[in-house]
């Protein structure tokens, strides 16, 4: 699966990596409905980091679609919430 991280590039994530994506994804939305704005700054860079580390970034000149986009590091808590569908930011 091809990632964008807005702002970074592409990443080639393998499935297997999903699960722990998701875990973040879920901890993520959770705190995006208490408000805790702390939690979802720590647990956002979590997430952006976990994308950076298991995947393998493509050349700035690749025109792979996109099967997921991220919200860029520095992205406030309004503007993630308008990316997010019922699942998060990551279906499943």
């Amino acid at each position: 699966m091809i990632v964008r991280i807005m702002g970074e590039g592409q990443q080639k994530l393998a499935d297997s990596h999903f699960a722990e994506l998701n875990a973040l994804d879920d901890e993520l939305l959770a705190e995006m409905e208490s408000g805790d704005e702390e939690g979802f700054r720590r647990t956002l860079g979590a997430l952006l980091d976990a994308v950076r580390r298991l995947g393998e970034p493509l050349p700035d000149d690749a025109l792979e679609p996109s099967e997921l986009i991220l919200p860029s590091p520095d992205a406030t808590l309004d503007e993630v919430r308008e990316m997010l569908s019922g699942d998060g930011l990551i279906p499943g």
